[in-house]
Formats: structure tokens, C-alpha cells, sequence
């Protein structure tokens, strides 16, 4: 074979070797996507990120909300779920910061002073034997109200505070959200009520959601309306399952609530006792005076 055909033959064949390995590529990249998309498929990704919070217990929060007023309220410290718990310094315009420990249905406040020798006040919120329903605003949360909703999107990588993310976003009505859960039935079926009786005032609920690559949610921008109002409300997770878990205050720093207000009302009764006596010291100071022939203190 002569240079000049071994010439063509090599332009052929590497001419053949470009477009495989063209089609391959194109092929790899098609089937990339396809595999990019399955992976990020929003109701799958916050599927796998829930039972995997659900599985810490507990994480760092730091969420700020600016309520329907039109103040902004914060909280910061440690979330938890099933049962929701917190232990979070709580602030507010103008107000001073206080800490707040929540274990299931009882809260305790930390006392600006100590009432009786103590520094916590005790409240439950539970009613007539019936769990008191609230939303929490922790991760698991967030997640659980998202479960299986299909008008969730994907929206693409990105970092969040220095943290690679996948974003996803959507904005739902009252009846998406008292569906969720319903196709992916992963919660249990009491926590699952439980949502539903907390988001069922909610008419419209929005929400920014960014998922880390360890696979748990790092930060939540939402905003929900209701007949009230709106509130918007940036949640931000970490240390998963690496922080303490959330524990009552010593027992003999608390006082109940019942008990502040019986000493409310004691104290309120011994204002009145002593008011009455004052008033009883005048009349008698008055007729004194006037018995000697002076002026009275009374008109």
C-alpha cells in the first residue's frame, strides 16, 4: 500500500473514530440529563431528604420572620421533630431577647426575674387532654409539607451561604397542602394528621427550598398567607443530628403557669385588702378632724 493511500485510510479511520466517539458523547450526555433529572426529581429529593432529617432529630436553626404586622421576630438556637421541641433565644423589634425551651406540649420561659426563687415559668399547651397544634418550624416540618408535591420544581445548583445546593420551588393552595403526603406515604399517620391540622388555615404557601449535597435542607424561604395575613419567613438548618438534644430546665427552678396566676390573683386580693384599709384609715383620719373642729380631708 502506497504513502498515499495509508494516508487516506488513517484520515478514515480517524474520521470514523471522531463521530463514535461523537455519538457516544452525545449519547453520555443525553443519558446525563436523563440521569440529572431523575436525580433531582423533586418529589423523590425531598422524599429521601425527609427520612433522613427525620433520623437526626435534631439540628442548629436560625429562622427570622416578618410577621403579618410587619415586625420581624427571630429565633436561634436548637430545632427538633417528633415531637417538636426547640431550645432558642427568641427576639423581637424593641424587645429583649429571652430563651424558650419547648418539649412536645409543655414551654418553658426564662424569667426576666426570678418569681418566687425561680427562673422558669412552665405552660402547656395542650387543650381539654388534646395536643395543642402549632407548626414548629423545623426542618422535618418544612420537608413533611412538601412530601409528594408534584407542583414542586427543580430550579438548579446553587450555593446558599457557601454551600452547594440543589434549589427547588413552588407555591400551593390549602388542598395541595392538606394532600401532602398522600402518594408518597412515608410519614407516620399520626404526624401526618397532625400537618394537616396545622397547615388547614393556610390559603397560600410559597417556598424556596435548597437541599445540600449530604442530602438535608439547609435553608427554606416561604411565605404563608392565611385570613390574617402574610408572613415571610427565611429558615436556615445545619449540624445535623450533631447538636445537643433539647432538655428541660432543672425542675426546681420552675414555676407553672397556674401558679404565677394564683400569685397574680393573691397579690392582686392583697392590693384590694390593703386599698380598703387605706380608705378605711382615711374615713377615720377625716372624722377625727372634724370632730375637733378642723377641716376634713374629704370634700
Amino acid at each position: 500500500m502506497n504513502s498515499a493511500v495509508r494516508t487516506r485510510a488513517g484520515v478514515a479511520m480517524a474520521g470514523a473514530a471522531l463521530l463514535v466517539g461523537g455519538l457516544t458523547a452525545c449519547g453520555g450526555a443525553d443519558g446525563g440529563k436523563g440521569a440529572d433529572a431523575k436525580a433531582h426529581d423533586p418529589v423523590e429529593a425531598v422524599k429521601a431528604s425527609y427520612l433522613k432529617t427525620v433520623a437526626a432529630k435534631f439540628a442548629k436553626a436560625e429562622v427570622s420572620t416578618v410577621g403579618k404586622d410587619g415586625k420581624t421576630s427571630g429565633q436561634s438556637g436548637t430545632k427538633g421533630w417528633y415531637p417538636s421541641g426547640h431550645d432558642v433565644v427568641l427576639k423581637g423589634d424593641g424587645e429583649p431577647d429571652s430563651r424558650s425551651i419547648m418539649m412536645g406540649d409543655t414551654v418553658y420561659s426564662q424569667l426576666d426575674k426570678p418569681l418566687k426563687g425561680k427562673t422558669w415559668m412552665q405552660m402547656d399547651l395542650s387543650k381539654d387532654g388534646k395536643p395543642g397544634v402549632r407548626l414548629n418550624e423545623d426542618p422535618a416540618e418544612y420537608l413533611a409539607m412538601l412530601l409528594g408535591q408534584e407542583k414542586l420544581t427543580h430550579v438548579g445548583a446553587e450555593q446558599t451561604d457557601g454551600i452547594d445546593a440543589q434549589h427547588y420551588k413552588g407555591s400551593f393552595t390549602n388542598a395541595d397542602l392538606l394532600k401532602a403526603d398522600e402518594s408518597t406515604k412515608v410519614m407516620e399517620e399520626k404526624n401526618r394528621q397532625y400537618l394537616h391540622e396545622s397547615v388547614k388555615h393556610i390559603t397560600a404557601f410559597e417556598v424556596d427550598l435548597w437541599i445540600g449535597a449530604d442530602g438535608y435542607p439547609v435553608r427554606v424561604d416561604s411565605s404563608s398567607t392565611d385570613d390574617k395575613g402574610t408572613s415571610k419567613t427565611t429558615a436556615k438548618f445545619s449540624d445535623f443530628g450533631r447538636v445537643a438534644a433539647v432538655q428541660p430546665p432543672p425542675a426546681d427552678q420552675v414555676v407553672t403557669f397556674d401558679a404565677v396566676m394564683k400569685g397574680v390573683d393573691a397579690d392582686l386580693e392583697q392590693v384590694d385588702k390593703d386599698l380598703a384599709q387605706a380608705d378605711k384609715d382615711l374615713e377615720e383620719a377625716d372624722k377625727t378632724l372634724r370632730d375637733a373642729g378642723l377641716p376634713g380631708l374629704r370634700r
